[in-house]
């Protein structure tokens, strides 16, 4: 009866904010409250990276956007790493690494999966491979696996560009567009991850409608991208959890004796409703 509910996750909608503009028709109440959560956000910027060219850091901040709702994997900690370089205005160093970590995602993918596919024909071309520089071969390979999703293939091929034409392959114009490029480069990287990592979004392995929780469905579990890449984020937990507070921290607790059973996503999705009062 139970389902992988996600429950490590990483996102930062601190740019949102910034970029949100206070009506004019809005509550006086409720402009208060933007004001005073903009004032408090960029103090928080500013304490973060600095106060030299403040205005160019929060200029860069803000069109950065918001980081893309993620599942914890092996993107985060570089990806996190790439957007601060923009905010201080090292934008050919955020370029390159938006390029070198969308390589490192299509080899990470590939080791990490490639003996769930020994009976393929792709797996006796990479089998003994250590690493992937050929972006082209590392796509086709998981688009056949059917790892990678139709949108994400799209979004991988347009940074491959970037990265060959704008990025590691000289380019004298590159010096004049830095940032232009860098952006475009960080915001495929960003849809990238979003669209592949995602714990909440229209992904066909999620379970729909299920009221602000996320859950993997029961089809998918065998999946040797989710068993690698989601499941170390779930908890594997029945319809009648709760999630309390436990050491400052949040923790499914999860007591109730299941009858051994199978039961549908949509049936799990109504027990969970009639449970915690959402239907």
């Amino acid at each position: 009866m139970k389902r992988y509910r996600i429950f490590n996750f990483d996102f930062n909608a601190r740019a949102n904010i910034l970029n949100t503009k206070i009506e004019d028709h809005w509550d006086e109440k409720v402009k208060e409250l933007w004001a005073e959560n903009k004032k408090s956000t960029e103090a928080d910027l500013a304490t973060e990276f600095g106060l030299y060219n403040k205005e160019i850091k929060l200029k860069n901040f803000k069109d950065l956007g918001s980081a893309p709702l993620s599942i914890i994997a092996f993107h985060n900690k570089f990806f996190r790493q790439i957007r601060k370089s923009f905010v201080i205005g090292s934008y050919y160093p955020a370029l390159t690494g938006s390029c070198a970590l969308g390589e490192r995602i299509l080899n990470y993918l590939i080791l990490t999966l490639k003996n769930d596919f020994k009976k393929t024909p792709e797996y006796k071309k990479i089998y003994d491979k250590k690493s992937f520089d050929n972006w082209d071969e590392a796509i086709n390979i998981l688009e056949s696996w059917k790892v990678l999703l139709p949108g994400v293939v799209s979004k991988f091929k347009d940074l491959k560009n970037i990265r060959n034409r704008e990025a590691i392959h000289f380019n004298i114009e590159t010096e004049d567009k830095d940032r232009e490029t860098a952006l475009r480069a960080i915001n495929l990287l960003a849809e990238i991850i979003g669209g592949q990592f995602a714990f909440l979004g229209l992904q066909p392995w999620f379970i729909e409608n299920t009221k602000g929780e996320f859950y993997i469905k029961k089809d998918w579990e065998a999946n040797p991208f989710i068993k690698a890449v989601y499941v170390p984020n779930c908890v594997l937990a029945g319809p009648f959890h709760k999630v309390e507070t436990v050491s400052g921290g949040l923790e499914v607790v999860d007591d109730f004796k299941y009858e051994n059973e199978e039961i549908s996503d949509s049936e799990f999705v109504k027990l969970r409703e009639k449970f915690t009062g959402k239907g």
